[in-house]
């Protein structure tokens, strides 16, 4: 790569003034790759989908496979997918159980666990090993290569490349209060989520940031659902496709509904401020009995278990850089993989409370079905957006003209009770501004003292251009 971009030049977050270019252009994008994704915390998937020990799961951290897996201890590792000899995939399922992995090029072998000369991942095999190497090969020095850094989140499994990039919930932010409503159990307690089945994968021929720009906070598209929701797929088949059921004249809303950002972290979504009261039980999935008895009952226990503990509800967002979330119905989790400029490949995780009654989960799982996903309703208009939005930033023509990103700008409002975040109506660009304000900061960064996400000048800046 030659001399690096100058990302802030097109990336204008004080007019909201954004160059097609970042969705299209091959330099940008390899830059992306180490800037970005090479210094973010990234999601690599859940404890529940390895639940024994030597049971693995094969990821993706930027364009890297990255393999999760399990020791005999119970301790969680993310390896980097490639043999250091000459690099062939040492494990090429998407998931299984194997207390070794060995490479199918030259049959090098390499230990979960490792052993009494060499830490987990480690080489432990080598064929004809005095023969060839004559014992001068130092096999603790060619394991596979760990994460610089790994943490286990509520049962989600998040890693960074960079050794000095901040832990992950300073990373967070008070954006952590949202991401706790989407992996706590919907009684409250912390935690107590697990992965439905498997997880969805598909390859859309589109930007990544435009998933990602999308869910963190974008009601302004509503035309682009207009059909779904008049057809009418909310859990019951009746009303909007989100939207709970029952008597609205009575229902009691939580505080106020909007865009909530944090400009020095990246993060953003849809959602309330934090509220303390539970609003009334609302019916949801009333063709269902057995599940509408459940969410009563899961009702009733998150009233005696959270109290006057704060709560929040975030029906999308986005946690810098590629992953985003539909914190109610379906609860899920995505990331938005990159596969060039031009591709993304979208994986997703649907949640439900670990201890639901399994006719609960399977009409859960078929609602989620049909609702998102590839098949799902929803995301075929989302996906057919970004299609045309990247095409249309590769124009020769149309590439002359920027993106306007400027709805709400200089509206935004501290928001009570989240540290250093912003709030403003629901319909705005203000998390957009954020996301790409602080996806440039990443990219012109030469490293992470200058990137400190504890650092308030970004929300003082904007709080400083708001509008009177």
């Amino acid at each position: 790569m030659g001399q690096r971009i100058d990302a802030a030049a097109l990336v204008d977050r004080e007019s909201g003034i954004i160059a097609r270019d970042i969705f299209v252009s091959e330099e940008i994008y390899q830059q992306e790759l180490k800037q970005v994704f090479g210094r973010a915390w990234l999601l690599i998937g859940h404890e529940s989908q390895i639940p024994n020990p030597y049971d693995y799961f094969v990821s993706r951290m930027g364009e890297e496979s990255v393999i999760m897996t399990r020791d005999k201890s119970g301790q969680i590792h993310v390896f980097l997918n490639t043999c250091p000899h000459r690099g062939m995939k040492v494990c090429r399922y998407d998931q299984g159980n194997a207390r070794v992995f060995t490479c199918p090029y030259h049959a090098w072998s390499f230990s979960v666990d490792g052993n009494l000369t060499t830490k987990p991942g480690g080489l432990v095999g080598v064929p004809q090993y005095k023969a060839v190497y004559r014992d001068d090969l130092d096999k603790s020095k060619w394991g596979l290569v760990s994460v610089a850094q790994m943490t286990n989140y509520k049962g989600s499994i998040w890693a960074s490349w960079d050794p000095a990039a901040p832990d992950f919930e300073t990373y967070l932010g008070d954006m952590k209060f949202y991401l706790d409503a989407v992996l706590d159990h919907r009684d409250g307690r912390p935690g107590g989520s697990e992965v439905i089945g498997g997880i969805q994968k598909w390859k859309v021929p589109s930007n990544w940031k435009f998933g990602a720009e999308n869910f963190i906070g974008d009601l302004y598209h509503i035309t682009s659902h207009r059909s779904v929701d008049m057809v009418s797929i909310g859990p019951s088949g009746q009303g909007r496709r989100d939207a709970p059921t029952g008597d609205k004249a009575n229902r009691k809303p939580p505080p106020p509904f909007g865009s909530i950002g944090f400009p020095n972290h990246g993060h953003g979504l849809i959602g309330t401020l934090p509220f303390y009261a539970e609003p009334d039980y609302t019916p949801s999935f009333t063709l269902t009995p057995e599940v509408e008895e459940y969410y009563k009952e899961v009702y009733q226990r998150r009233v005696e278990n959270l109290g006057d503990k704060a709560r929040g509800l975030a029906p999308v967002g986005t946690i810098f850089p590629n992953c985003s979330f539909h914190g109610m119905q379906p609860r899920a989790l995505f990331t938005w993989h990159p596969n060039g400029p031009r591709e993304m490949e979208m994986w997703k995780w649907y949640l439900v409370d670990a201890d639901a009654p399994a006719e609960v989960k399977n009409v859960l799982r078929q609602y989620y079905l049909r609702y998102a996903g590839p098949a799902g309703l929803t995301e075929q208009d989302d996906m057919e957006n970004w299609n045309y939005a990247t095409a249309a930033s590769a124009g020769a023509e149309a590439g002359r003209y920027p993106y306007n990103y400027q709805m709400g700008l200089g509206y935004e409002e501290p928001a009570p009770d989240l540290k250093d975040a912003v709030f403003t109506g629901p319909v705005t660009e203000q998390n957009q501004r954020i996301f790409y304000g602080r996806w440039a900061e990443f990219m012109d960064a030469d490293g992470w003292a200058d990137l400190n996400p504890g650092d308030s000048g970004n929300f003082a800046a904007l709080m400083a251009r708001r509008k009177a």
